[in-house]
């Protein structure tokens, strides 16, 4: 697989350096440089080309909003997760339409940045897979990132239990059943099923049938972000 070239933009450069710290923590990205300023990134973006910006919103010469103002003006090809802070949600909120595709609310934990640069990579991956795509299906895909910022978890879905499916699939070799998957995670079949139908929901899981003698099929969860490409 192809590692995402991935461009850190942040004015403080101990954040910078913890960002570029994580991301070379994840398998499937690689980080192409650091940036500083605004007009750096721009010049960056222009030369490396990377597929992937990690923007900080304050940067001393103009705002990462400008920023992708001009990246969307130069119809530069590139995708830009935005690095803010809580107050300034809404306003970026407003701009997700012209080409953000999530954010991250500082401060964040390696987790919380795993999660968000994995799913990035899996509906990625997914769009890179279709074929003739129409519009409605490359709409669909990018709205998976953009709802969870919006909406947050829905009714029934609590973080910390969402944290240990998560973490029993991802830590899984091969595809597991929901009892399997609450075995490992320590909780019932059916909350399981419950967290693993939204994960699913929002693309970060691969949903297959597996099909026995007798019977219904079998549902298997595999944790998408490690399927190959």
């Amino acid at each position: 697989m192809t590692p995402i070239h991935t461009l850190i933009v942040d004015d403080d450069f101990m954040s910078a350096s913890v960002h570029r710290s994580y991301t070379e923590r994840l398998q499937g990205f690689t980080v192409v440089g650091e940036a500083h300023t605004g007009e750096e990134a721009l010049a960056l973006i222009r030369r490396l080309q990377p597929e992937l910006v990690l923007l900080d919103i304050y940067l001393p010469d103009m705002s990462g909003l400008e920023v992708m103002r001009r990246v969307r003006t130069d119809e530069l090809p590139v995708d830009v997760i935005a690095v803010t802070a809580a107050k300034d949600v809404e306003t970026l909120r407003g701009a997700m339409q012209g080409g953000v595709l999530h954010y991250l609310v500082k401060p964040f934990l390696f987790d919380t940045f795993r999660e968000r640069l994995e799913r990035y990579a899996t509906l990625k991956r997914r769009l890179e897979k279709m074929r003739e795509a129409s519009q409605e299906d490359v709409d669909k895909l990018f709205s998976l990132l953009r709802a969870e910022g919006r909406e947050g978890l829905p009714k029934g879905i609590s973080s910390p239990t969402l944290g240990l499916v998560v973490e029993a699939l991802r830590d899984a070799n091969d595809a597991l059943t929901a009892i399997e998957v609450g075995e490992r995670a320590g909780i019932s079949r059916g909350t399981a099923r419950r967290y693993l139908d939204y994960l699913a929901t929002v693309g970060t899981v691969e949903l297959s049938l597996r099909y026995g003698a007798a019977g219904r099929p079998e549902h298997l969860y595999r944790w998408a972000a490690a399927q190959p490409a």
